[in-house]
């Protein structure tokens, strides 16, 4: 980050002549020779502050401003070149601060093959509140007509320079607008720098594809990932070949071996009749580490079709001792005895104090039971399961996600039926459990489309110290109800819990919907320091329908317990729901997804939605955006 420049440039009212500390403008019509680097498009280099910046694909012309002009660049407003504080080179380009209210430099361009990210690097002198001065930057995909706002209303005084970028799509035509709004308030300096502009290539991986046949069921899907970490391993596992009315016909798994950089997939054998095993489907996959008997486990609902419907018969444990390389036929832990079972989780405890060290933990509801809630644990690496134990209270939800603090004791939040988040524990290793709290209510808008997006499905983590994190989508900062934020409430011991607070990706006003997040939290860290990563889906625009909606996955972290948060990035395109499984729930990508962080990078897996090309209904294969740097 360079360190900020004296610009001086002041939001006048019009007419106001110059002040002193105006900086030294270089005139638009004067060209200046520019020396070029040849840079891949792929290789992201650390450029030293006085050398100069990489040079913006051809794509976009005079993307890095080096030739002293804002030549290639339509003006509005108050605009100028700045010799000093640029981010990379020696020059950027200046917006507002002028006597303009709205200012503006605008560019067209098409997006060539292999280009699908567009960033930039922006910085702002607003010397007063958001309310009154900003800078905001929007992309239009000329080709579909949907605009993203790719920095919102942002006042960012002395943070220096910051990166925003967003997906693009090969072939589509674009119009990027870098702006700035200043109040006519002679005392507030107001302006922002823009620098850098470039196309790069996607910086998305495709790490797991749906390679089942059988006519039942949609293809090619990959839904409801859940990721786990163990030092630089990273396994994801996620239903291949969803079923509309539930279910899918296996389940994959996604290895990385360097902490989410390159990856390996397949299937995870036995369970159902299309990977050689006894049942019709399985669903709700998740993954766990037991570090003292070095075991990978992947825990799966097993289902039946029935003459009634398709039910739960229960939950399949699949194990690893190849660290993720290959999976062994699955045991069955919990169920398998009639009733209907639903959303199990699995963890394990690798405190190597915590007196019950190497006991893993599933949690799972009873459907037929009203969604009693149960509880089993294994001490042999998950090969041997107890009978399930009720918390006290029968308490009735789903969802549960099992955290262990470091003294052993197991926190349990879980959706109270989507009205509540609540939480029970066990102290003894899980002999017995203890009755439920309250962490918050959940008030949530309806997301539009008809997405599967399930109320009070949260995403849980645990910081070094025993800290939980519990995030959830809901609209209690919005007025009417009108979208969600991703929100989150912290303990430090399980039972009183904090204040909920909202992750600030935008304005309360922004009209944007943010819904099934992916909470990551760097298990190294704690107290003031601890790192989290937050991945989570959005609509552009809350008010859609089925046609109209457009999703999006985006990305915001926080080196500070979330004191203070990045500036949220948004890491796809937009695209249309037809292009995601549908079920008797909507359509979906899942009813959560997970972030893991690694070496202090986030990875996480989300499902994206592309035009099918290969003769099938479906292309919605599984993504990472990894590693990605925390804070």
């Amino acid at each position: 980050m360079q360190v900020r420049a004296g610009d001086g440039s002041v939001c006048r009212p019009p007419g106001r002549g110059p002040l002193d500390d105006d900086p030294v403008v270089f005139s638009l019509s004067a060209p200046r020779t520019r020396s070029l680097l040849a840079l891949a498009a792929t290789v992201a280099l650390a450029v030293p502050p006085l050398l100069l910046a990489p040079p913006a694909s051809a794509a976009v012309a005079n993307g890095g401003f080096e030739n002293g002009t804002l030549t290639g660049w339509t003006r509005s407003g108050a605009t100028a070149m700045v010799s000093s504080g640029a981010h990379g080179g020696r020059y950027a380009a200046r917006v507002g601060g002028a006597g303009a209210a709205d200012s503006a430099i605008t560019q067209t361009f098409r997006a060539r093959t292999g280009e699908r990210r567009l960033s930039f690097w922006y910085d702002v002198s607003c010397h007063s509140p958001a309310a009154r001065s900003w800078a905001t930057a929007g992309l239009r995909d000329n080709t579909t007509g949907v605009t993203t706002t790719v920095v919102r209303k942002n006042c960012t005084e002395g943070r220096g320079w910051e990166k925003a970028s967003t997906a693009v799509r090969p072939g589509h035509s674009y119009t990027l607008r870098l702006a700035h709004h200043c109040d006519h308030h002679a005392a507030h300096r107001s302006f922002t720098r823009y620098d850098d502009v470039q196309l790069t290539a996607d910086p998305l991986t495709r790490i797991d594809t749906d390679p089942f046949t059988n006519s039942a069921s949609q293809h090619a899907t990959v839904v409801e990932p859940d990721t786990f970490a163990s030092g630089n391993t990273v396994i994801a596992v996620a239903q291949n070949g969803r079923f509309f009315s539930g279910g899918a016909s296996g389940l994959g798994w996604a290895r990385s071996a360097d902490g989410g950089v390159t990856w390996t997939h397949g299937t995870i054998p036995g369970i159902t009749v299309y990977q050689g095993g006894p049942f019709s489907r399985v669903s709700d996959p998740s993954v766990g580490y037991d570090a003292r008997h070095g075991t990978w486990l992947t825990a799966g609902l097993a289902l039946n079709s029935t003459s009634s419907g398709v039910i739960g018969a229960g939950v399949t444990v699949s194990r690893s001792t190849t660290d993720g390389v290959s999976w062994q036929n699955p045991v069955r832990a919990v169920g398998f005895d009639g009733p209907n079972y639903d959303k199990p989780w699995i963890t394990c405890d690798n405190t190597p104090t915590s007196p019950f060290y190497g006991r893993c933990y599933i949690e799972v509801d009873n459907n037929s039971a009203g969604n009693r809630i149960l509880m089993s644990t294994s001490t042999d690496g998950g090969l041997h399961w107890s009978a399930p134990v009720t918390p006290s209270g029968a308490p009735s939800g789903l969802a549960g996600q099992p955290l262990v603090r470091p003294n052993g004791t197991v926190v349990v939040p879980y959706s109270a039926n989507g009205s509540a988040i609540r939480v029970f524990n066990s102290t003894n290793g899980g002999a017995s459990w203890s009755g439920t709290s309250l962490i918050a209510s959940v008030s949530a808008h309806t997301v539009a489309g008809g997405l599967r997006a399930i109320p009070g499905i949260s995403s849980a983590e645990i910081s070094a110290s025993g800290r939980i994190f519990v995030a959830w989508h809901d609209c209690r900062f919005r007025a009417n109800c009108t979208a969600n934020d991703i929100v989150y409430s912290t303990s430090f011991d399980g039972v009183t819990w904090e204040t909920v607070r909202r992750v600030p990706i935008d304005a309360t006003t922004s009209g944007v919907d943010h819904f099934l997040p992916g909470l990551g939290v760097d298990h190294t860290t704690s107290g003031s320091t601890t790192r989290i990563g937050l991945y989570y889906y959005f609509y552009p625009v809350a008010n859609c329908t089925s046609t109209t909606c457009r999703l999006q996955v985006g990305y915001i972290s926080s080196a500070d317990r979330g004191v203070t948060w990045t500036t949220a990035t948004t890491l796809t395109g937009p695209f249309p729901l037809s292009q995601i499984a549908n079920t008797n729930q909507g359509r979906m990508v899942g009813d959560y997804i997970s972030t893991s962080i690694v070496g202090g990078r986030a990875v996480s897996a989300f499902p994206l939605g592309a035009a099918p090309t290969t003769g099938q209904a479906f292309d919605e294969a599984l993504y990472t955006a990894g590693p990605l740097t925390v804070g």
